[in-house]
């Protein structure tokens, strides 16, 4: 395996999800696609070619509805790493998103919770550099 290329999001319609992941978050539409049944095949990202792409789904039973905004059970269930926190905090403030908590910093390095429009939690992270070494048992 070599890397982990997109993640299911569920969202209740492809284009509002598609207007809050571009504003909000400055993400690119890297495709979008008709399918059959009024189903769409799309996928976005923050960077092209750099880290986990999204697949915007929409729900298509109850079960898949009752998990918008509850993908992982009211954890934080997605990372956006940043190489500038405060920049990208004080951007992400002024577009709306809607932060939980201040900013605060961990061993792991800077981080605040926000929520996206269906009340699905994400970190915002700026992770400090370490060594794989250094993590290692003694």
């Amino acid at each position: 395996m070599r890397r982990l290329s997109a993640i299911t999001f569920l969202a209740p319609d492809y284009d509002e999800a598609i207007d809050w992941f571009r504003h909000a978050l400055g993400f690119t539409l890297i495709e979008d696609t008709p399918l059959e049944g009024g189903k769409r095949w799309v996928v976005m990202a923050p960077e092209v070619g750099n880290g986990a792409r999204l697949v915007i789904a929409k729900p298509a039973s109850e079960l898949q509805r009752a998990r918008v905004g509850d993908a992982v059970g009211g954890r934080v269930g997605y990372f956006l790493e940043t190489d500038d926190f405060a920049r990208n905090h004080a951007s992400m403030v002024a577009r709306g998103v809607r932060f939980l908590e201040s900013p605060r910093e961990m061993e792991y390095g800077t981080v605040a919770v926000f929520v996206d429009p269906w009340g699905g939690k994400w970190d915002l992270i700026q992770v400090r550099t370490r060594r794989l070494a250094d993590n290692a048992p003694p």
